[in-house]
């Protein structure tokens, strides 16, 4: 089985790729591929620049890891109570490929934030707009005060009402992967 995970954002020291890779550690048997949106940067997304550049070599690897992939694990950030302009620029781009981007695929969908939000709008607008673009959430988990609940440096999750949480939301992605690679 084969788990496509990043976090929703370009940051460097990104907390949602951190929580997305804590929450890949927790599938068993599962080959763990970790992007970085970093590697997908292209010009911003318009009509016109797709009629001039067609579509770039960044959206076309985006799509094509999805496609390889059994299930995916997001972690979105918020900015301004949105998703990140990388994220939304990358998923514009590549909706333009193929509107069906998660390709009937299981998501567990994560957010995190140092506040007490827990960038729990972008995660109820991912939640919510997942089935438009052939996304199958199986489950959503947003964690708030990211720097309370979660130990850096050994890179899980410290509160164990959150842990508890996310192992149950990792084995409702575990079940759907295993319904999926079984048909």
């Amino acid at each position: 089985m084969k788990l496509v995970v990043f976090g929703a954002t370009n940051s460097n020291q990104s907390i949602n790729r951190q929580l997305a890779a804590h929450a890949a550690s927790l599938v068993d048997d599962a080959e763990i591929e970790l992007l970085d949106l970093n590697d997908y940067e292209m010009p911003i997304y318009s009509p016109e620049r797709e009629q001039q550049l067609g579509q770039p070599q960044q959206a076309q690897a985006f799509f094509q890891k999805i496609t390889e992939a059994d299930a995916l694990i997001i972690s979105f950030a918020e900015h301004n109570g949105s998703y990140t302009a990388a994220y939304k620029n990358l998923f514009d781009w590549t909706s333009r490929i193929d509107m069906k981007v998660y390709q009937n695929k299981p998501i567990l969908l994560l957010s995190t934030s140092p506040g007490p939000g827990g960038a729990n709008s972008v995660l109820q607008a991912a939640t919510g707009s997942m089935p438009y673009f052939a996304g199958i959430a199986v489950d959503s988990l947003s964690v708030p005060n990211f720097y309370d609940n979660f130990d850096v440096e050994a890179g899980r999750l410290s509160n164990p009402e959150l842990s508890a949480q996310l192992a149950e939301a990792v084995a409702k992605l575990e079940q759907a992967l295993q319904t999926t690679v079984a048909a």
